[in-house]
């Protein structure tokens, strides 16, 4: 049975953990449940373990910590949870835009040996991007469209009057280290199709606002010796968060679910 820590219990979190006490994550138990404040938790109502002392969360002996809290948290204390001997399953792998926290990240599993798993989340077929990189890769590009209610409460208020849309608006054209950089919560696929791929300064992001959608839209193109993927992937925004969807916790399960599963499909 895999011990589990999670980092973080907003949305994904109680979904991942709520997932796990229901037994669809395969031969795992939660253990501990890392947040800032358990303060701000009504704690009759909820049945794992929190704790906002990291301490108390690492000095559990876990197998595999997951994290669901934000590029901070993964900065905190993912080399942590390496350096003690925990595999890690990451969330917000936008972090990892930058390049020496990369390499450090690398570095720590190696020396280890333990793992860095992150799922596919919000996008797909990373897999075959994945496969499609050890030939010559001539193109990935990310084209990702989200309703204005998943940027309320981002910077993104501060420049576009959200309500006033009546047609897609470009907010942005780049590389994905810059998408991943500047919108960390709701640009993680940019950077998890980097690492599969032809890397961070390589493939191309295009964001929009779009007002006339309701769900997430996720387009990837990708060309190269193996042939050609045009995949288009729409998410239903979480309740509790518009910002992220469903698929997030269900691909984090997934991952679980695989590390203790006799027959693994999709890697």
């Amino acid at each position: 049975m895999l011990k589990v820590g999670i980092i973080g219990y907003g949305t994904i979190g109680k979904d991942v953990a709520e997932a796990i006490h229901q037994g669809r994550a395969g031969s795992a138990q939660i253990t501990s449940i890392l947040v800032r404040d358990v303060s701000k938790f009504n704690r009759e109502t909820i049945q794992f373990k929190l704790t906002d002392n990291p301490d108390d969360f690492f000095a559990e002996q876990l197998d595999i910590v997951i994290e669901c809290a934000g590029h901070k948290a993964f900065r905190d204390y993912g080399v942590r949870a390496l350096e003690q001997g925990m595999n890690l399953i990451v969330v917000s792998v936008g972090a990892l835009a930058d390049e020496d926290f990369l390499i450090l990240i690398m570095d720590k599993a190696k020396i280890h040996n333990k793992k860095v798993i992150i799922p596919s989340a919000a996008v797909g077929g990373l897999d075959r991007i994945a496969a499609g990189s050890l030939g010559p890769m001539e193109e990935v590009t990310l084209i990702t469209r989200k309703p204005p209610k998943a940027w309320y409460g981002t910077f993104v208020e501060e420049q576009v009057d959200l309500s006033k849309l009546t047609e897609p608006y470009c907010l942005f054209e780049g590389v994905a280290r810059d998408s991943a950089r500047i919108f960390p919560e709701s640009v993680n696929v940019s950077a998890a199709l980097s690492l599969a791929g032809i890397g961070f300064d390589a493939t191309k992001v295009k964001v929009y606002i779009d007002p006339i959608i309701k769900d997430n839209i996720h387009e990837i193109v990708a060309r190269g010796k193996f042939g050609e993927i045009q995949i288009s992937i729409r998410n239903t925004p979480s309740a509790g968060n518009p910002k992220t969807g469903y698929i997030v916790a269900m691909s984090v399960i997934k991952n679980l679910r695989d590390l203790t599963a006799p027959i693994i499909i999709g890697t």
